[in-house]
């Protein structure tokens, strides 16, 4: 199956522009700069957390999964001026930013889908199964996220109940890989529609709030009903 999928991939693969790369590092940098910022860190502090929320999905997958090299953070000298561009942006125009979070909220979703892709096509080309192709591409698109509350010392928002982003991603590389195992349409097509779809599902959960819920215990004992004292149990009656 893994040399199925290789083969898959390897016929006719679609590539994305580095500047859509770039741009997606910025955008998912700047939501480090606002963290940052708001929790008023330093020219230092600010660098770093967005330079891991930008490029901390990328880091794991290239230095936990495939390890295969240095990441590409290290190969790719254009990231670092992307995350410095999202530093100054967010310096820059750090109130109107505030005010544009819906088109924040679109750009982060097509950054979502390109990064959930790029992981799972990197996953499948170093020979990675199709269960940990998936596993990587989740990763590559919300590990920065998970590392900027980790380094700001928070509970992972991926952690909590909230509208629909890790099973957005999770769709789409799922989807990916089923139509590569089913070559179901070229590599092409299939990378764009499940673009897509992360991209829609992202867009209707923000639009109408589809939320997850808190887990709950399959066999939950039921809370006992207060016990009303009777006449005979009462002191003095």
């Amino acid at each position: 199956m893994i040399q199925q999928l290789q083969a898959y991939v390897g016929n006719d693969p679609l590539r994305f522009p580095e500047s859509f790369d770039l741009i997606a590092v910025l955008l998912f940098s700047l939501s480090g700069v606002l963290a940052a910022m708001h929790r008023g860190y330093d020219a230092v502090g600010v660098f770093i957390l967005a330079l891991m929320t930008g490029a901390g999905g990328g880091l794991i997958r290239d230095g936990l999964f495939l390890q295969q090299g240095p990441p590409a953070l290290a190969q790719n000298w254009r990231l670092l001026p992307a995350v410095l561009g999202a530093c100054f942006v967010g310096w820059l125009v750090h109130r109107w930013i505030i005010r544009w979070h819906k088109v924040i909220a679109i750009l982060d979703a097509v950054g979502l889908g390109i990064f959930s892709m790029v992981g799972v096509i990197k996953a499948i080309e170093a020979g990675l199964s199709a269960p940990a192709s998936v596993l990587v591409g989740v990763a590559n698109a919300v590990g920065g996220g998970l590392l900027r509350d980790l380094f700001t010392g928070e509970e992972p928002l991926l952690f909590k109940p909230g509208q629909f982003y890790v099973l957005a991603s999770l769709a789409g590389c799922v989807l990916f890989v089923g139509l590569a195992w089913n070559a179901a349409l070229t590599p092409r097509n299939a990378e764009r529609l499940s673009i897509a779809t992360i991209f829609g599902l992202r867009i209707l959960a923000i639009t109408f709030n589809w939320r997850t819920t808190p887990l709950q215990p399959c066999f939950a004992a039921a809370t006992p009903a207060p016990v009303h004292p009777t006449p005979d149990s009462r002191s003095g009656l």
